[in-house]
């Protein structure tokens, strides 16, 4: 038999923890994070990572492992995901990945294979010397020519998966999607997608990142920068801690970079939707409507009905 796996995702600021949260009580469920930036220490406010109180209130997995200076990649992801899914399920409890970084969450569900290439440094320093030199937009835009499905999905700031899409690229001429395998599941999978109206996502969204700035976003960038481990890795690239970069180095005022803290959010929920409509398994529920949670319960009791409190 499969393992079990709950799939919970959808855009950032629909209320996926809160969804989590509640049915990881009911069915037995520990949490295992589906953000690439929530594996870092020290990124807890911009990450929207689980409260203390709320890691206490239910198992969670997948966060605070590395420093923001160090690597990180998909296959590795996968490999530490997939342990802790055998190791939930060993303790006969519900594993539920909870997320919206599309490609980690789908490198866990599916058997996918990675590109078996290897790092090329010197392809790796000319592309940071283009994007120092000239912004990663620059590099973004090289990538766009070559491998164009690579490119609409990777935001021009995630520096490193450009780079590594070029060095698959450059290495074997085929595009980095070629080079990715998605065969069927080794889990018996249940997809839950949240959405809601897009006004409404938007207005969340907006008021999500007021709350990030009340709860102190600025002191928390400020504290990475002073540790000297932040500065010029992928992490700092996230969307509210460069922009707050920007303005701690005076670069934009106060209020342009939480006017872009809050554009940059509503573009990332637009390109997370685009990913995960693709996936034809999603269940999707509106948040908004007051009958989802009850239709979302039903549908977890009857796909796993043994881990019923």
């Amino acid at each position: 038999m499969k393992p079990d796996l709950l799939v919970i995702t959808g855009p950032t600021g629909v209320g996926k923890t809160d969804l989590s949260l509640k049915l990881a009580q009911q069915f037995q469920g520990e949490i295992i994070s589906g953000d690439s930036m929530q594996i870092y220490c020290g990124m807890d406010i911009g990450t929207a990572k689980a409260s203390k109180e709320e890691q206490v209130l239910v198992p969670h997995h997948l966060i605070d492992l590395l420093e923001p200076n160090e690597s990180f990649s998909v296959q590795q992801y996968q490999n530490l995901a997939r342990e802790k899914i055998m190791e939930i399920q060993a303790r006969h409890h519900l594993p539920i990945l909870v997320g919206g970084t599309g490609l980690y969450i789908e490198s866990v569900v599916y058997d996918y294979q990675m590109a078996d290439v290897k790092e090329d440094p010197a392809i790796r320093e000319e592309f940071t010397k283009l994007a120092i030199e000239h912004g990663n937009e620059v590099v973004h835009q090289k990538l766009k020519k070559v491998d164009p499905e690579a490119a609409k999905k990777l935001h021009p700031n995630d520096l490193r998966r450009i780079i590594r899409a070029l060095e698959v690229f450059l290495q074997t001429g085929k595009p980095l999607a070629e080079q990715q395998k998605r065969n069927s599941s080794p889990f018996e999978v249940l997809w839950i997608g949240l959405t809601m109206p897009r006004d409404k996502l938007y207005d969340q969204i907006n008021r999500r990142v007021d709350q990030m700035i009340a709860n102190g976003l600025e002191g928390e960038v400020r504290q990475l920068l002073a540790t000297e481990r932040f500065g010029q890795y992928t992490a700092s690239q996230a969307i509210g801690y460069k922009e707050m970069i920007q303005y701690i180095k005076g670069s934009i005022s106060f209020e342009e970079a939480v006017h872009a803290i809050k554009q940059g959010s509503r573009r990332y929920a637009k390109r997370q939707l685009s990913w995960f409509r693709r996936v034809p398994e999603i269940h999707w529920f509106d948040k908004t409507d007051a009958q989802s949670f009850i239709e979302i319960n039903h549908l977890v009791a009857g796909k796993f009905p043994s881990y019923r409190e």
